[in-house]
């Protein structure tokens, strides 16, 4: 069988079993066991086992535990609450001030916890309540949240930008300041569409929402403990600031530095919050190492994968076509980032099989499942307004980066 077959028999099997809800490593490496099986027999069970293990065994890759533990530290903590309180205080009275305050709390959560689903319900489970009190639209409640829980991949440090880096031998402290400005950019594109979708439903006053009076009088008399909230959230902020200017300024390794912000972040957690008993404790230490193996078993089978196409000369046959086809950067480009978005139908938000979609609607069940694919689908589509503004000014990303690092 050639190689352009058998790739495609290949790509087919990969998307039948995610489509039917494997998860994603099992299915890398169930399709990957089978193609070499068919293509080389039972002698490639030995190098199918040391692909495995020799891809994680990477010390790099120790930063990735790290991190997760340092999220887990802060999801797991009251640190939302306060963060959502903090943002409220100051951006509660801006039109549309409180689902802006709700992206801006995303943001930041997102980028302390590195988790999309930690996000969604840390802050959804106060913003998406309080936002359907004050009358604005279940779309824009929901479809806020779905999509501020993803910006954590942008906003540095980003688990995923560790993987990307170690994987194409790219400087981990360069891709963590890329992501600075594309960063915030989206969460300003989303903050945009926010105010507009409000102003298109009517704006968000109805029977449901209280009045101006008594939303003053709420606020002012919440200021004390807002401002209280402010003081316990700082500590996070500054081991992050900490965390990144020991990655530009080159005084620690990426695993260094996310060992001891997870050393922080860990004891900050229980001595601002007080959590003393093991109850708490246990449940970060259990969710770091669900997620961390999750996340290296992921690895491990994407590297199985890679070897079993290159094996089978499917990557070779697939470079070379690419090669061949007289097409300029901007359809290559194009080609790249629609297989992302195919890709991403797997993934956080992007519909249909979108996990932060039905985090929120476990978190709001009274709202309707199309409500929620509706409310989310605009602020899909400023990722894609994002992904072209990225395209035509490069810059964008590396402004930043080579104006520090050169």
């Amino acid at each position: 069988m050639d190689p352009i077959t058998l790739g495609i028999i290949v790509a087919i099997g990969l998307i039948f079993m995610m489509a039917i809800g494997t998860p994603i490593a099992f299915a890398l490496g169930g399709v990957s066991l089978l193609a070499l099986l068919y293509d080389r027999g039972l002698t490639e069970l030995t190098y199918f086992g040391e692909t495995f293990f020799d891809r994680i065994a990477e010390f790099g890759f120790v930063a990735i535990p790290m991190f997760i533990l340092m999220g887990a530290a802060v999801a797991s903590s009251p640190t939302g609450r306060d963060l959502y309180r903090s943002l409220d205080l100051w951006m509660g009275r801006l039109p549309a001030g409180l689902a802006v305050s709700n992206i801006g709390a995303c943001s930041i959560f997102a980028a302390l916890s590195g988790s999309s689903p930690a996000t969604c319900a840390a802050i959804g489970k106060m913003g998406i309540p309080e936002m359907r009190t004050r009358g604005y639209p279940d779309g824009v409640a929901a479809g806020c949240i779905a999509a501020g829980g993803t910006l954590g991949i942008l906003i540095p440090p980003s688990v995923t930008m560790i993987i990307y880096g170690i994987s194409t031998e790219t400087s981990i402290g360069r891709l963590f300041i890329a992501g600075v400005v594309p960063g915030f950019m989206l969460a300003g594109l989303f903050m945009i569409w926010t105010i507009i979708a409000c102003k298109l439903a009517g704006g968000y006053a109805n029977p449901l929402a209280v009045s101006a009076e008594k939303l003053k009088n709420t606020v002012q008399q919440n200021v004390d403990s807002n401002l209280k909230a402010v003081v316990r959230v700082l500590p996070f902020l500054g081991v992050v600031a900490g965390i990144l200017f020991a990655l530009y300024g080159g005084v620690a390794t990426p695993s260094e530095a996310a060992g001891v912000g997870a050393f922080l972040c860990l004891m900050l957690a229980i001595l601002i919050y007080r959590m003393w008993q093991i109850g708490p404790i246990k449940l970060i230490m259990r969710d770091s190492l669900r997620e961390s193996v999750m996340i290296m078993l992921v690895i491990a089978c994407a590297e199985v994968f890679a070897y079993a196409l290159s094996s089978m000369f499917i990557t070779q046959t697939v470079a070379a076509a690419i090669a061949d086809m007289d097409v300029n950067r901007w359809v290559l480009m194009g080609v790249i980032n629609v297989f992302l978005l195919v890709a991403g139908f797997f993934l956080p938000i992007t519909p249909p099989v979108g996990l932060n979609l039905f985090i929120i609607k476990g978190i709001a069940p009274d709202i309707s499942l199309r409500d929620i694919l509706v409310g989310s689908l605009p602020y899909a589509l400023c990722m894609v307004l994002a992904i072209l503004l990225l395209c035509l000014f490069p810059g964008i990303a590396l402004w930043l980066p080579n104006l520090i690092m050169g």
